[in-house]
C-alpha cells in the first residue's frame, strides 16, 4: 500500500513509518518540523526514515490548507495514518492557539483530503486524555468522554466526534486509537521519562508531581505501533448491534471504530521511577510536588475491544521499556 503518515518526524511516527517500511509498504510523510521540541531529534528521525527506498518527505504543515489540498492531488494515498498534532496536555494551558489549528483545523483538512481522494481507511491518534474527570477504572470504550480538563483532551474528544461525522455522511472508515503514556527509544523530550533520564544523568532532582501519587499505564512503543498498523489493515465497519435507541459511545452504524492501545498494567509513578533508576545505577534526588493542573491521579486501559477487534494487546513489562530507553538514550546522547 501507499500509506500517507502525518508527524512522521514524530516518536509514533517515525516507529510507524518504519513498521510499514519494513513489511513492503510505500511511505510518504509529512511533518511541519516545530520547534515545541528539539527539531534535531525530529531530523535524526528523518535521517533513520530516509534510507528507505520506499520512504519520501515533505515539510508541510496540516493546517495548510491550500499546500495541503496540493499535496493530495500529487501524492493520493491509499491509507492514512493520522498523527500529526500539537501534543502536551501543560503546554496547552499557555499555548491554546497552537491546539485550535493543529488539532481541529488540521484534523479538518486530513479527513477533506481523505474523502475527496477515495482513502480506503483512517486511522488518526486519539488520546487517554478523553477519559479526563472519569474515576471509574480501567478506561473503558463504552464509558462517556464528556468532560475532558484540559484543551487537549477536548481537542482530542473533539477529533473523535468529527471523524464519526465525516464517516457517517461519507462513509469514510475510521478508527480512533487512544494511546496511554507512550514511552520508549526515540521518545519526546517533554514526557516523563525523557525528563528524568536527562535529570538523573545531570545530578538534578526530578520533579514528581501529586507527590509520587499518580499511576499511569505506560506502554511502550512496539506495542503501540503493532497496534497501529494491526488496526490499519483492517478498515472499520458499521457495528450490526448498534442500537440507536440505547447508543453505546463505543458502537455506531457508520464506518467508525474506538479503540484503547494501553499495556492494561497500570503502573505506580515510584516503580516507574525505581525501574528507571535501576536501568541507570543512580538513585535520583526527588522534588514531590503538588499535582499539575489538567492531570489526572490514574490511568488504566481496558484493551478487551483491541483484542477482540484485532487479536492484541500490549504486554512489554515496564522495566523492560525502559531498559531499552536508556540504552537508546546512552548511545544516542553519548553519556
Amino acid at each position: 500500500m501507499k500509506v500517507l503518515v502525518t508527524g512522521c518526524a514524530g516518536f509514533i511516527g517515525m516507529h510507524t513509518a518504519q513498521a510499514l517500511l519494513s513489511r513492503g509498504d510505500e511511505v510518504v510523510g509529512i511533518d511541519n518540523l516545530s520547534d515545541y521540541y528539539d527539531v534535531s531529534l525530529k531530523q535524526a528521525r528523518l535521517e533513520r526514515l530516509a534510507a528507505h527506498p520506499r520512504f519520501r518527505f515533505e515539510t508541510l504543515d496540516i493546517a495548510d490548507r491550500q499546500p495541503l489540498r496540493a499535496w493530495w492531488e500529487r501524492e493520493r494515498p491509499d491509507r492514512v495514518v493520522h498523527l500529526a498534532a500539537q501534543a502536551g496536555v501543560r503546554y496547552s494551558i499557555t499555548h491554546p492557539d497552537a491546539y485550535f489549528d493543529s488539532n481541529l483545523t488540521g484534523f479538518g483538512n486530513v479527513l477533506e483530503g481523505c474523502r475527496h481522494h477515495g482513502v480506503g481507511h483512517l486511522v488518526y491518534a486519539s488520546s487517554s486524555s478523553v477519559y479526563g474527570g472519569n474515576a471509574q477504572l480501567p478506561f473503558s470504550e463504552h464509558h462517556g468522554v464528556d468532560h475532558p480538563i484540559s484543551l487537549y483532551a477536548a481537542t482530542k474528544k473533539a477529533n473523535e466526534l468529527i471523524a464519526h461525522s465525516y464517516s457517517h455522511l461519507y462513509r469514510l472508515p475510521v478508527t480512533g486509537l487512544r494511546f496511554f503514556t507512550v514511552y520508549g527509544p526515540w521518545g519526546r523530550p517533554d514526557m516523563a521519562l525523557f525528563l528524568f533520564t536527562r535529570a538523573i544523568l545531570a545530578g538534578k532532582p526530578i520533579d514528581i508531581f501529586n507527590n509520587g501519587q499518580m499511576v499511569r499505564d505506560f506502554t511502550y512503543i512496539d506495542d503501540i505501533v503493532q497496534g497501529v498498523v494491526r488496526v490499519l489493515d483492517k478498515p472499520a465497519t458499521p457495528d450490526p448491534a448498534f442500537d440507536p435507541a440505547h447508543p453505546d459511545p463505543a458502537a455506531s452504524n457508520a464506518p467508525y471504530r474506538v479503540f484503547n492501545i494501553g499495556n492494561h498494567q497500570p503502573t505506580p509513578l515510584m516503580d516507574y521511577v525505581s525501574a528507571l533508576e535501576r536501568a541507570l545505577g543512580v538513585e535520583a534526588r526527588k522534588n514531590f510536588m503538588p499535582m499539575q493542573p489538567g492531570d489526572v491521579p490514574a490511568t488504566f486501559a481496558d484493551v478487551e475491544a483491541l483484542n477482540d477487534w484485532v487479536g492484541f494487546r500490549p504486554s512489554t513489562p515496564v522495566a523492560e521499556g525502559v531498559g531499552r530507553f536508556v540504552e537508546w538514550y546512552r548511545a544516542f546522547y553519548k553519556v
